[in-house]
């Protein structure tokens, strides 16, 4: 599980940051890339890099600003255009309207793609369960309706403890994939073993939040609850004028985001969204400011990859 910033800044793009986008990819989770937002010019951003559009199985949209969906359109299009077919369909989250959006725009240029689309109106709670994953989203305080996301990774079953297996003489071969399912199996001496005495403790699944443009409330703290990495806007820094700033366009400040990764417990806060005022020593010091307080942050530029590792058991 790796993170993948395709685009860290706000408003419109810069020279050093294009808007937002953000890759969540699970390869060896389910083969698959799922984007948080799809800024302007996103898939001139995914050529300079190993993702594969086809690979994108799902989009979450947490609002319709454009410098969050401006390169939905233009995306989906180049999917298309690079063989994608009915077989890879693509979802896409998010608040009303954005289906109106994307299929007028694709109408208006007569663009036909050749995969479906299927669209899901975002509502609070649990928007999508399978056996790997959750998906839960919460709304957040921004101008228009705002949605972040919480993903959760389903915890792993424990690993087969071959060790003890050998150290009982037990012998390899089937009988270990039917302990490893949990079977009772007897042995050619008449043991009897239940796989179930030779399996390790689960895996604890992953977490990673998404909060992007809002201002501080409480669904921050209930989506990010003790997750692996919270990915926070950063519109503003710190200080007087800043956090001024930031309640008038309805944005949060470096030390929001900090307060809101000490308060619910996070491993790791990485900072994006930000501003274009940020660039070479504010962006050290906004970075100073935000470890004061919580000390395991980063601040995101395009094209960082965070990996996501288990946590080790204590």
């Amino acid at each position: 599980m790796q993170l993948e910033f395709l685009g860290t800044g706000s408003g419109q793009p810069s020279k050093f940051r294009n808007v937002t986008s953000i890759a969540l990819r699970l390869l060896d989770e389910r083969n698959a890339v799922w984007l948080f937002d799809v800024g302007e010019a996103t898939q001139h951003q995914i050529l300079k890099t190993t993702i594969r559009p086809r690979k994108v199985e799902k989009i979450f949209i947490s609002h319709l600003h454009g410098d969050h969906i401006f390169g939905l359109p233009g995306f989906l299009s180049s999917r298309s255009f690079q063989g994608a077919n009915k077989n890879e369909s693509l979802t896409i989250y998010g608040p009303k309207g954005v289906k109106e959006f994307v299929q007028t725009a694709l109408r208006v240029s007569e663009t036909r793609l050749s995969y479906p689309v299927v669209y899901i109106e975002i509502v609070e709670g649990v928007i999508f369960e399978d056996k790997t994953f959750r998906v839960i989203a919460a709304k957040m305080r921004h101008r228009i309706e705002t949605w972040g996301y919480r993903v959760e990774e389903k915890d792993h079953p424990g690993e087969l403890l071959v060790d003890k297996l050998r150290h009982e003489g037990v012998p390899s071969g089937p009988i270990f994939g039917q302990l490893k399912a949990g079977k009772k199996v007897t042995l050619s001496d008449g043991r009897r073993l239940d796989g179930h005495d030779y399996i390790g403790a689960a895996q604890k699944g992953r977490v990673v939040t998404f909060i992007l443009d809002t201002r501080p409330n409480d669904n921050i703290g209930i989506l990010a609850h003790h997750a692996d990495v919270l990915v926070h806007e950063s519109t503003y820094g710190a200080g007087d004028e800043e956090a001024k700033l930031a309640k008038s366009h309805a944005h949060s400040t470096s030390v929001n985001a900090a307060m809101a990764a000490h308060n619910a417990q996070v491993d790791k806060l990485v900072l994006t969204h930000l501003s274009a005022r940020y660039i070479g020593p504010m962006v050290k010091t906004l970075i100073t400011d935000v470890r004061r307080i919580f000390p395991n942050t980063i601040v995101a530029r395009d094209f960082d990859v965070i990996d996501i590792p288990f946590k080790k058991e204590v």
